[in-house]
């Protein structure tokens, strides 16, 4: 028997061969079963985070373009019940100054009937005053000629 000392850690011999071929058929082996579909699934995924992504940003788009319609609606909305609430303040201001205006002529009216009904008060009780005096003044003159006969 002989012993056979080695003293280099790699011997190049037709087993290194064999397991450079076997690692290279396990590369081959791994690279189609394991990393063609890992990077198959990594593709779908970040395809799938693009599309969401941009369904993202043109939400967000929309997100913006409704806000701002909807501040310009708001605006316009304001801007209206503005007018209308001016109209009805004139109108308001107009009905009440039509309200005083017939109020006063209903005023000057019954003043202008008071007054001619006081008039005719004041000439019926002066004519019955003037009637009166006449009466009275009649009895006087009756009573101061009839005196005056009898003495």
């Amino acid at each position: 028997m002989q012993i056979i000392s080695n003293i280099a850690l790699i011997s190049i011999n037709e087993t290194l061969i064999v397991q450079v071929i076997s690692f290279l058929i396990f590369l081959f082996i791994i690279n189609r079963i394991m990393f063609r579909p890992l990077r198959q699934v990594m593709d779908e995924r970040k395809s799938h985070i693009d599309r969401i992504q941009q369904d993202i940003d043109k939400a967000q788009s929309e997100y913006e373009s409704l806000t701002d319609q909807i501040k310009a609606r708001e605006n316009d909305v304001r801007n209206e019940a503005h007018q209308q609430r001016l109209q009805l303040t004139a109108k308001g201001q107009q009905q009440a100054a039509d309200i005083i205006a017939s109020t006063r002529e209903e005023i000057n009216n019954l003043q202008t009937e008071t007054e001619k009904q006081v008039d005719l008060q004041i000439a019926a009780a002066r004519e019955q005053v003037e009637l009166e005096a006449e009466d009275l003044s009649k009895q006087i003159i009756a009573t101061v000629l009839h005196r005056s006969q009898k003495s």
